[in-house]
């Protein structure tokens, strides 16, 4: 991820690929593993494989709604919103980060507006007062 940040897209592409293989051995003996979907979700997003991780990071959801697990759930909504972005599905990954703004999770004010994982979001007023309703107060 730090590699895809600084624009190095060898270098990240080359880390993805090893991510991958490593968490497919986990999967192997757990396929219904919210934890490594969502992680392959984000890996497939790393490596342009748009419709694999978005298949990926839904069916972490499915599995651990937030109904289920207020944390661990929230996060794979975060991690969602996270797979749409970085895969052009702006309206989607605003979707999914309104509503993880609202849940306890990872997410905080500095994270949305400084982590370049958010740079394809920037400017859009949507995103801007997810990040406003961060603000601490």
């Amino acid at each position: 991820m730090a590699a895809q940040a600084r624009g190095d897209a060898t270098v990240a592409h080359t880390a993805f690929t090893a991510a991958r293989a490593e968490v497919e051995k986990t999967m192997h003996d757990q396929p219904d593993y919210a934890q490594g979907l969502t992680a392959l979700g984000v890996i497939d997003a790393g490596l342009g494989r748009k419709d694999d991780a978005i298949r990926e990071g839904r069916r972490a959801v499915e599995l651990v709604p937030i109904s289920k697990d207020a944390l661990d759930g929230a996060d794979l909504i975060l991690n969602l919103a996270l797979i749409y972005t970085w895969t052009g599905e702006k309206n989607l990954a605003l979707k999914q980060l309104g509503e993880a703004a609202q849940l306890p999770c990872r997410l905080d004010y500095g994270q949305l507006r400084l982590h370049p994982d958010w740079d394809p979001l920037r400017g859009d007023p949507r995103f801007e007062r997810i990040v406003a309703s961060l603000v601490p107060k």
